[in-house]
């Protein structure tokens, strides 16, 4: 005898032929719908990739109008190497743009008093490339060569590759401590250790900006600490970092507590206009993707209903032999979900092409493929199609078989 397990597999695999094979005798009709969903699919998966990568791709878009977050030391502490080791640590290096130290010189040029700021170049050039340098930026590798000052260029007559001498007090290894700090001995004892120093730099790049940053000079920092005789201490860091207001709050709230001897500042300018952007870009992401949403369900409601109606004779046919409106509205349904399933999973691999497209064109850079995309897509496409299907289907209900295949 049949056990029941058995009749029910033999239910499905006979239901799973009706459908497949209605949709086979469809093609064209089948090809149109599939499309539909497919586009739909496309536009909904592309669009909710760049939704979550809009706010890294804008992050780092912002990132070029310079640092978001300024670090200064609390009181009489110093930032030293450790830390800004320290510093890099808590933020994370996948959230660091740049993170530039500034250690700022007092020296003499013809007599005349300027500023040398000692800082890592190549973090300095991540931090600020709005810079506009005319020339090159400097580096460790040629500690000879600096950026100056498109200020300090002109008054000094400086043009790229001109050379001009630096002169200064170097202290030796108190220079870090100030004259209030050391007793009356140790100040002579310092006086006494003090040395002039003369040093000769050429000009490889010239910095213009519109702000203060023309009137300095900027050097390598280790160079700097050498030529004073000191060991390395910053006067204030620029970071620049990956984050929007509330994550930049959460960080400085992580600086001030693990990091006692920093003063961290958002730069609110910054922080706010990239919110605002984001937001405005986000919000007309979700409206374009409720669109498509609807648009998709007009589409697969025309379609099934066109379905119905050519096929009302196959229907009253089947109702005349015994089959019941659930039935043949389960067919209709489950081919639905068919064309759901189809249509949903072409649509999330076209999604990420288009959404790759939009980001290189866009922001210059490429984005990751969201694997959690795909059920999440064919499941949302499986439920708007039956949602769309639900009133043509219903219509089955009033065919009545004995007149339509009358012909009436």
């Amino acid at each position: 005898m049949e056990s029941k397990t058995t009749r029910h597999g033999s239910r499905r695999r006979m239901y799973l032929r009706m459908v497949a094979g209605s949709l086979i005798r469809r093609a064209s009709r089948l090809i149109i719908a599939v499309l539909a969903i497919a586009i739909g699919a496309t536009i909904l998966s592309g669009l909710v990739t760049i939704y979550y990568d809009i706010p890294e791709q804008l992050g780092r878009e912002f990132r070029s109008y310079g640092a978001n977050l300024i670090v200064l030391p609390r009181g009489d502490a110093k930032i030293t190497r450790d830390t800004l080791k320290e510093l890099r640590a808590l933020i994370g290096d996948n959230k660091i743009v740049g993170m530039a130290p500034y250690r700022y010189q007092t020296v003499k040029i013809n007599e005349q008093p300027y500023i040398i700021a000692g800082t890592d170049l190549e973090e300095a050039r991540k931090n600020s490339p709005f810079w506009y340098v005319e020339g090159n930026w400097g580096n460790s590798e040629d500690t000879s060569k600096v950026m100056a000052g498109h200020e300090i260029a002109q008054t000094l007559g400086l043009k790229l590759g001109d050379s001009f001498t630096v002169q200064g007090v170097k202290y030796g290894e108190r220079a870090e401590a100030s004259r209030q700090d050391l007793s009356a001995e140790e100040n002579q004892k310092r006086d006494s250790a003090r040395q002039n120093f003369h040093r000769k730099f050429s000009v490889t790049g010239i910095v213009s900006t519109g702000g203060a940053e023309e009137g300095f000079i900027f050097a390598d920092a280790d160079m700097l600490d050498e030529l004073i005789g000191d060991t390395f201490r910053a006067d204030v860091i620029e970071c620049s970092v990956i984050a929007d207001a509330n994550e930049l709050a959460e960080i400085s709230a992580k600086i001030e507590r693990d990091i006692p001897d920093l003063m961290p500042r958002a730069v609110r300018r910054l922080t706010q206009s990239q919110d605002i952007v984001l937001g405005k870009l986000q919000a007309l992401v979700l409206l374009v993707t409720v669109v498509v949403l609807i648009i998709t369900m007009i589409s697969v409601y025309t379609t099934m209903t066109a379905m119905v109606a050519e096929r009302r004779r196959e229907i009253a046919l089947k109702k005349a032999l015994g089959a019941e409106n659930n039935l043949v509205m389960g067919e209709l349904l489950g081919e639905g979900v068919l064309l759901g399933l189809i249509g949903g999973a072409l649509g999330v691999f076209l999604g990420f092409e288009f959404a790759l497209r939009v980001s290189l064109n866009v922001f210059g850079r490429g984005i990751n493929f969201q694997w959690a995309l795909i059920p999440v897509t064919i499941a949302v496409f499986i439920v708007i199609t039956v949602t769309a299907s639900i009133i043509p289907v219903r219509k089955v209900m009033d065919i009545h078989p004995a007149i339509v295949l009358k012909g009436e």
